[in-house]
């Protein structure tokens, strides 16, 4: 591929007075990008000082990175532009719930854009199945699937409400035994969801215990985005309102003993 600068931004972090802090960064090597590593703002002056570009980069949905645009750099004013990116900030343990079989494509998708922004921590198809909801729960605890997850992503499909196996995780991840606290929920409606694009989601069109807690104000539900910077502000407000609205948390209902559709 052609260079697109001498390093290439994929996360940033800002100072309260709104001037970059640090940065995540690649060498651009020309036909490939070097290791990730973090840099502070004055050294991207003196970078910049000693000719050098730099560029914000964002993933795709088959995990390349491509490029978004240049930096400027004011010396007068002593001041960066850039095309935004997300935040420098801590990765999030991070459980994705789905229907394998209809939406195995979309987890991929997901791991792909934002596999850089979370630590993952789910389960990959067939890695665990079991008919019973308490095995199987003991067992995403006992293998470290859930058992330090913070925030769990249920993608929504067609048919993910009538899964059990996605009501169970959902359980799991509401269990307090997970981890310091429970972890928090965010629903992500897919495009093959009837939902999609819609102001308001349907509660009867969503999994059952999660939108018992999009009722109380404990879960959130979004549309699916590639926007990686929004993506990132979803996976934080889930991962807040675990705290912030413990007291709104709700897993009181019944587990699903069945699938109550193909």
């Amino acid at each position: 591929m052609a260079k697109w600068a001498d390093y290439c931004v994929s996360k940033l972090s800002l100072t309260e007075g709104g001037r970059i802090d640090n940065v995540m960064l690649y060498e651009d090597m020309g036909e490939s990008l070097g290791e990730e590593v973090e840099k502070k703002r004055d050294w991207m002056v003196k970078q910049v000082g000693d000719g050098k570009t730099f560029c914000s980069i964002k993933k795709n949905d088959i995990g390349k990175w491509n490029k978004i645009g240049d930096f400027g750099y004011d010396y007068d004013g002593d001041i960066f532009t850039w095309f935004i990116v997300p935040g420098n900030i801590t990765k999030r343990k991070t459980f994705v719930s789905y229907y394998h079989q209809d939406n195995q494509d979309d987890r991929t998708k997901f791991e792909n854009l934002f596999d850089d922004l979370i630590v993952s921590k789910s389960v990959e198809k067939d890695d665990i199945d079991s008919d019973n909801s308490d095995e199987y729960i003991k067992q995403l605890i006992q293998q470290e699937y859930l058992h330090d997850t913070t925030v769990l992503v249920v993608l929504i499909g067609s048919k993910t409400k009538c899964r059990k196996h996605v009501d169970w995780e959902i359980s799991g991840a509401l269990n307090f035994k997970v981890g310091e606290t429970y972890a928090g929920l965010l629903g992500l409606i897919l495009p093959t969801h009837d939902d999609y694009g819609k102001e308001k989601a349907t509660y009867d069109l969503l999994p059952a215990r999660l939108s018992d807690n999009l009722k109380t104000g404990y879960a959130i539900i979004r549309d699916w985005t590639d926007d990686r910077a929004l993506m990132q502000s979803y996976i934080e407000q889930a991962f807040t309102n675990r705290t912030s609205k413990s007291e709104e948390r709700t897993n009181s209902r019944i587990q699903m003993d069945k699938n109550t559709c193909e």
